[in-house]
């Protein structure tokens, strides 16, 4: 008998509703129904049509594994007014798939444990951010490589792909362990910054949850002083004369000249009608592009395992055959690493992966 969890992961990832999600089975809603609650199996028909419609092999839908999702009530989503429920679903079924990844990952290996402060004390965003930074022995300097670092600290990160502009990221903890999903479908500055907010996220909200209404402009804050401690800024831009100048120096920083300019506003160093008139001027630039643009960073630690586990003949089909789950899924979710070793089958030769 098909898994009804195991169907109703597979029906929020795709983001149908029950109706049009029986209507793509060839099936009515009634029969949805009593499979999902009464113990009714599908009818046979639906197998084909349904691992057509999802690319989740016959097996997937049989293991009566428990599926975990990440908890509601401990995922932080920005722009949550603005998500719709198919695409909020959606991205907590990506969620459950990186579960599975990860529970396997972790029984072949020894990743970092992480070095997140797990109670903060009252205070600001701000100090919280610069604490982080001293206990990570940061000190004031530009962080290079944000993804590697959170990596390096024991924070598991993964890539969506979901194509709305309204899913930034989401974090939450879970068996104690920290999580950052990053929809990658944004520039590489915006992606950055939501990796600085989620961390955020993560420090200030454990305990309280981020669903208050100070919750995204603490963690925006937190963000802004991690990613640009304003002694740094001061150093660097004692004064603004263009926006190209700001286009030029963002590159220090790793954030959109949008985020530059916004902080550089908050601190007084550009006036009102300067900051509009910078605003204006980027917006032409249109949606998702940056001008001047960095490089998009990538996971260092999923790379690492892949080709660990591509050495020992372990290459990502095999991996996503082992957890009966469509190889695009872990593609999609690793940043498109494995995607990319498939790519070029010959891989630089390195130390064996023991601990990373």
């Amino acid at each position: 008998m098909l898994v009804p969890e195991r169907v109703e992961l597979v029906r929020l990832r795709l983001g149908l509703t029950k109706i049009g999600f029986a209507e793509s089975l060839g099936i009515d809603r009634k029969t949805l129904q009593r499979f999902e609650k009464d113990g009714y199996d599908l009818p046979q028909s639906c197998i084909p049509r349904l691992t057509d419609l999802s690319g989740y092999p016959e097996d997937f839908f049989r293991d009566r594994a428990k599926i975990e999702y990440p908890n509601p009530s401990g995922v932080s989503f920005r722009s949550l007014r603005s998500l719709t429920a198919a695409s909020r679903n959606s991205a907590m079924a990506a969620g459950a798939v990186a579960f599975i990844f990860d529970d396997f990952v972790n029984s072949e290996y020894t990743l970092p444990t992480h070095d997140v402060p797990t109670e903060v004390k009252s205070v600001s965003p701000a100090k919280a951010a610069l604490g982080l930074r001293a206990q990570w022995g940061i000190g004031l300097r530009p962080i290079g490589n944000l993804t590697n670092l959170l990596e390096a600290k024991g924070i598991r990160i993964f890539s969506l792909v979901e194509e709305t502009r309204h899913l930034d990221a989401y974090s939450l903890w879970r068996n104690d362990k920290p999580y950052i999903f990053l929809n990658t479908l944004k520039t590489a500055e915006r992606s950055r910054f939501d990796a600085a907010h989620e961390l955020g996220h993560l420090v200030l909200h454990r305990h309280t949850g981020s669903t208050h209404s100070s919750a995204e402009s603490e963690a925006d804050t937190f963000a802004s002083a991690f990613l640009m401690p304003k002694e740094d800024l001061y150093a660097e831009i004692p004064r603004v004369r263009s926006l190209s100048q700001l286009i030029e120096k963002k590159k220090r920083w790793g954030v959109s000249a949008a985020a530059l300019a916004y902080t550089l506003h908050k601190l007084g160093k550009i006036t009102d009608w300067h900051y509009r008139s910078y605003c204006i001027a980027l917006g032409k630039f249109g949606r998702n592009v940056e001008p001047n643009p960095m490089e998009r960073e990538s996971s260092q630690i999923w790379e690492k395992v892949l080709t660990d586990l591509w050495r020992r003949g372990m290459p990502i089909k095999l991996v996503a055959e082992k957890l009966n789950v469509p190889e695009r899924e872990l593609n999609s979710l690793l940043f498109g690493i494995a995607f990319k070793q498939a790519q070029h089958a010959e891989v630089i030769e390195r130390e064996p992966l023991r601990a990373v």
